[in-house]
């Protein structure tokens, strides 16, 4: 009977004993699977002040969250909204795929090693948040390669709602991160405007405010003063354009640059807004050459081009920018384009 007994109390601790190893057992393997070398979303992205990226060749960019809100390219002004949106959906909603298989392992690190970008996220007193390694993507282009600085272990990574090689969105370089924009003002906060054509004298003007009211005068003091009656509402018409102005790229590593400065633009624009600031923006015309191509079906010779197609744009006497006529028709005005037309007088 004492027999039995102890080995039933033996039984019952040995079982106990499996029991709380395969217990424990099983913690660790969760604690694995939430550990940190896993973690890459950044839950809480009010935390996060600045974004540290780095190329395996050199390239260094610094993102940082201005006052108002927004973010700035360290030492080069406002970072572009549009490309910025999709690197911060990465940060805050990356997560693991899957855990690949240790044949894959080899391949994924190499990949990270050569192509990878280093990602460093602080806070606003320079606390290190996250740091972690990624580039290259599966054979499908819908996981990514990561893997956590420090770690040995590299994951195929996704994030919800998008199919694709996340890595991209880390993948910019200089100006490619900066914001296009050329004017961006209110109508009401706009305090001053001066539109100069050099080869155009009498269509050049200057726009001022004038309390609640507007001026319109000539630029040049040669250009007589137009006297038919003021158009309605023609001020607000052409002020409502410089809400929202946009360059296509930045250019300011185009060899032939300086050339181009030295010849006449097409057009100069400075803008004075309600706290003073002033953008200015020069336009020097790009012209669609001549083309002269045959027609295969008919033999006809056809010639395209000889167009104006875009601008150079010289952007507060810094940024080369390249910038579409299509977009940017609508802020060149004449000075006679306030004033009714004298056909419609008699």
């Amino acid at each position: 009977m004492k027999r039995t007994i102890t080995l039933l109390v033996i039984f019952l601790l040995l079982g106990g004993g499996a029991f709380w190893y395969l217990s424990t057992d099983d913690e660790r393997n969760k604690m694995t699977v939430a550990g940190s070398d896993r973690a890459f979303a950044l839950e809480d992205m009010s935390q996060l002040h600045k974004i540290f990226i780095a190329g395996r060749k050199g390239e260094r960019s610094t993102l940082v969250r201005n006052d108002a809100g927004g973010w700035n390219l360290e030492g080069a002004g406002p970072a572009n909204p549009h490309v910025m949106e999709p690197l911060l959906e990465a940060i805050g909603n990356i997560r693991i795929k899957y855990k690949p298989s240790d044949n894959a392992v080899k391949n994924m690190v190499n990949v990270l090693a050569t192509q990878g970008k280093k990602v460093e996220l602080y806070d606003k007193a320079g606390n290190l948040l996250k740091a972690y390694y990624i580039g290259g993507s599966t054979a499908d282009e819908r996981g990514t390669y990561i893997i956590m600085d420090g770690a040995e272990q590299p994951y195929v990574a996704e994030m919800p709602g998008f199919s694709g090689n996340l890595s991209v969105r880390f993948d910019r370089r200089g100006d490619e991160w900066r914001d296009k924009t050329l004017f961006s003002e209110k109508v009401e906060e706009i305090k001053y405007l001066s539109v100069e054509y050099p080869k155009q004298k009498n269509q050049s003007f200057i726009l001022e405010a004038a309390g609640t009211d507007y001026t319109v005068k000539p630029f040049y003091d040669i250009t007589p003063e137009i006297q038919r009656p003021f158009k309605e509402g023609s001020v607000e018409a052409f002020l409502v354009n410089f809400e929202s102005v946009g360059a296509e790229a930045f250019r300011n590593e185009y060899n032939s640059r300086d050339s181009i400065l030295q010849t006449i633009p097409f057009c100069s624009i400075t803008l004075v807004n309600t706290d003073e600031d002033t953008t200015r923006a020069v336009f020097y015309p790009i012209i669609k050459e001549k083309v002269t191509t045959q027609d295969r079906k008919t033999g006809d010779y056809v010639t395209t081009g000889g167009y104006l197609d875009r601008y150079f744009v010289l952007r507060n006497r810094q940024d080369f920018m390249l910038a579409q006529h299509l977009v940017m028709e609508k802020i060149f005005w004449g000075y006679g384009s306030f004033y009714q037309d004298i056909n419609l007088l008699n």
